[in-house]
């Protein structure tokens, strides 16, 4: 009590007496600091009991008054004074010692700010980056402490310097184990030590400095010269006293670890306190973002940060339920890594494992953003350690499992973290986890090459009709992110030699079923209001997807084939008999929807891969190797045994089968066109292509639609209760086959629809 009275006395005497000049007054305020040092006996009584924070604070506002009353750029003799005397290292001592109790708060508090509100570039300084990387060290050294706010605001605020000048961070790279032999301190550690050193060691304790070892206290004889003798020896004797005393360091000297402001904040996202955590990792995004290639090198070869990052990735996926639903799984709110706060108390749509998933997602989140914003050589090394630690380490046996509910829950994680990544390095890494990076054409012999995509494209067709459908959810999602191995991956390598293909006229047969270009019945194009309906005069204007479209390349010239897409469209149309049909018999199930659907699906698609530098038109046959056995590859082998199955298979099965077999079909490559959406395709012996497929299965409708009675009618209710138009009612006879028809009608009006429209952004200019 009586200090504060003290304080406030001091003010109103400062307040009337007359005005000094600012050196005098801030050299005033340090000797009130030093004084206190040298004639107090009481090192116990807490520092808010002195008036150390007074002066501190006194201080800080002369340095930023010099600052605004001088030019830009210009250098008072405030600042001059506490650089020359190295000020900032005392306070570094006293800090570190925090005495009295509390100083050493008080220091990160004159830190933060010195560095906050001066506007001159400060830590370019000796006297500046040295106290500066040694204070950093102290942050972190033990979690939960008083001094956790400061410490995190001075961390961050050292983090804002880095990034508005990135040069910076060479201050702050040691190479502790040379700055040793240059101090002639002998190496009491062996080679083979070094190389043996735990790399995942959780131990938060910093090895001492070199100037730390030499005893340097940065408080010399200039900054006293005016002081008498004995108070000079008291002081000295004071400060080594403060050194003794002061808070153990690690013992065990870590050379891996030399970006000690990366360290110290990897502690602090350890905090009980999640706002400290939070701020902690926001100062990591910034750090992996400077542009210095030797930073990004001590960061992921000299640092705990990729242990940090998996670590916590597989211990929140281990946290998890063994089973949660897929649904919640699928369904629960998109996360932001830095608004990770949930209460179950207040959650109305909560489940169990809830909790757990957020965090794990959160998490993921968090790896995925600071992978996105790291420099490009530090990405590549973090998102690695993500696929070799987790990915594989973690992941891969869950999905490898045998027991149904494993193999669901593992899925549906894979299929939201696919949905979710959006840092283009992570997810070249994802794939490669998934897929595996081979690009030669697949062999029969060789499908199992890469065990986990075999796996996971027999989960496409598993006993399981979830595990099939949550599968086939994660590939067509997957399918949809910007990265050309995937597609190549899955189909293209197989369809580059054009080795599905016989090259011969068309044989008379051929000639018996085409009229005028027309399949014989067919309906012409030109005559359908429906078709008219995306033609430029009519009510689909501004049609800039057009311009997205893979131009035509001079090796391969457009051509006029027009009524080659009305044959095309055509004969999807009419793939299904009008027997087994049933849209007509329903307003609003006619085909302009799907044009309009492809029209802006395809537009998407253009736009992701019109950096791929695909061909405008297939490889010429007289290029190609068509005497090479085709084998359509693993994934459209299992997708085209399911679409033959399409009259036997349940109705959401079904639908996840064609979804993926439509997005196929959308990808502006020729091959793709030809092999998937082309009926009149000269097909080799053997092989088969999707049109082929959809033969067979009307094949096999015709010939059981005459065995069942009143199907036209049976159809037609199943189509309007599947629509909603009809109440639930008695189970109808036959209703796997019937829904099967309506999925395949609706399919082949898709096909037609995106082979029209594609046929139109490759014939637009």
């Amino acid at each position: 009590m009586f200090s504060k009275f003290t304080s406030i006395l001091q003010h109103a005497v400062e307040a009337l007496a007359p005005s000094l000049p600012l050196q005098e007054d801030f050299v005033y305020h340090w000797k009130a600091i030093t004084h206190y040092y040298i004639e107090t006996s009481d090192d116990k009584a807490p520092v808010t009991d002195t008036n150390i924070p007074s002066h501190l604070e006194q201080m800080l506002d002369i340095l930023v008054q010099e600052e605004n009353e001088r030019e830009s750029g210009e250098t008072g003799p405030c600042m001059e004074y506490l650089l020359h005397h190295k000020i900032l290292e005392t306070l570094y001592t006293l800090g570190k010692a925090d005495c009295p109790p509390g100083m050493k708060q008080q220091v990160l508090v004159f830190y933060t700010k010195l560095l906050g509100r001066i506007r001159q570039p400060l830590l370019p300084h000796i006297n500046v980056h040295r106290p500066v990387q040694k204070l950093i060290r102290l942050c972190g050294e033990v979690l939960a402490t008083p001094t956790e706010n400061e410490e995190i605001q001075f961390l961050c605020i050292v983090c804002a310097k880095l990034k508005q000048d990135p040069y910076l961070v060479n201050f702050f790279l040691e190479n502790k184990m040379k700055s040793l032999a240059s101090k002639g301190v002998p190496s009491v550690i062996s080679e083979d030590t070094l190389k043996g050193q735990d790399s995942l060691s959780t131990d938060t304790g910093q090895s001492r400095q070199p100037e730390e070892l030499s005893g340097a206290t940065g408080m010399e004889q200039t900054e006293l010269e005016d002081e008498p003798p004995h108070q000079m020896d008291h002081l000295s004797t004071s400060l080594d006293n403060l050194r003794v005393t002061s808070l153990p360091e690690a013992s065990v000297v870590r050379p891996n670890q030399d970006y000690n402001l990366v360290n110290s904040l990897l502690n602090l996202t350890r905090s009980p306190d999640g706002r400290i955590a939070v701020k902690a990792c926001e100062g990591l995004m910034l750090l992996v973002s400077l542009p210095e290639p030797a930073a990004a090198k001590c960061l992921t070869q000299s640092t705990c940060l990729c242990e940090l990052l998996t670590d916590r990735l597989a211990s929140l996926y281990k946290a998890l339920p063994q089973s949660v639903d897929p649904l919640d799984i699928e369904t629960v709110e998109a996360i932001n890594w830095g608004l990770d706060s949930y209460s179950h108390k207040e959650d109305a749509s909560a489940f169990p494992g809830k909790r757990a998933l957020i965090s794990f997602l959160s998490w993921f989140d968090y790896c995925d953003q600071l992978i996105k914003e790291a420099q490009k050589t530090a990405a590549v090394a973090l998102a690695k350690a993500v696929h070799e630690r987790f990915f594989i380490g973690v992941m891969e046996p869950q999905l490898m499992q045998t027991s149904e509910m494993g193999i669901l829950t593992s899925t549906a994680l894979l299929h939201r973290i696919v949905r979710q990544v959006t840092s283009d390095v992570l997810l070249q890494e994802m794939v490669f986890f998934i897929l595996g990076e081979q690009r030669e054409p697949e062999t029969v012999a060789e499908i199992s090459r890469h065990p986990l995509r075999h796996r996971l494209i027999e989960h496409c067709d598993h006993i399981s009709d979830e595990i099939s459908i949550m599968t086939l959810r994660m590939f067509e999602h997957l399918l949809q992110k910007p990265n050309e191995h995937i597609l190549y991956n899955l189909v293209l390598r197989n369809l580059e030699e054009r080795n599905y293909t016989e090259c011969k006229p068309l044989c008379p047969e051929d000639k018996d079923v085409v009229e005028n270009g027309l399949i014989a019945g067919a309906v012409d194009l030109e005559e359908d209001p429906l078709f008219t309906d995306i033609s430029p005069e009519n009510t689909l204007p501004n049609q800039e997807w057009l311009s997205s479209s893979p131009p035509a390349t001079p090796d391969h010239p457009k051509n006029d084939g027009k009524t080659e897409v009305h044959k095309i469209v055509n004969s999807f149309l009419c793939l299904v008999p009008d027997d087994a049909k049933s849209s007509y018999h329903v307003e609003g199930t006619g085909y302009d929807t799907y044009l309009r659907d492809a029209h802006r699906q395809f537009r998407d698609y253009c736009a992701i891969c019109l950096r791929w530098e695909w061909p405008g038109s297939p490889k010429a046959l007289e290029k190609c190797n068509l005497e090479a056995a085709f084998f359509e590859g693993h994934f459209l082998k299992v997708l085209f045994d399911r679409m033959g199955r399409i009259l036997d298979q349940p109705y959401d099965v079904n639908l996840q089968v064609t979804s993926v077999l439509s997005r196929l079909s959308l990808f502006p490559h020729p091959h793709i066109h030809e092999y998937l959406l082309d009926p009149y395709v000269n097909l080799a012996p053997g092989c088969r292509s999707l049109f082929s497929v959809i033969v067979r299965v009307v094949g096999d409708l015709m010939l059981r639609i005459q065995r069942i009675q009143d199907f036209t009618p049976k159809l037609l209710l199943v189509r309007k209760r599947l629509l909603g138009l009809e109440p639930e009612g008695p189970l109808i006879d036959h209703i796997t086959l019937l829904e099967g028809v309506i999925v395949l009608e609706e399919f082949c009006k898709e096909l037609a629809a995106i082979a029209f429209v594609k046929y139109h952004a490759s014939s637009t200019p």
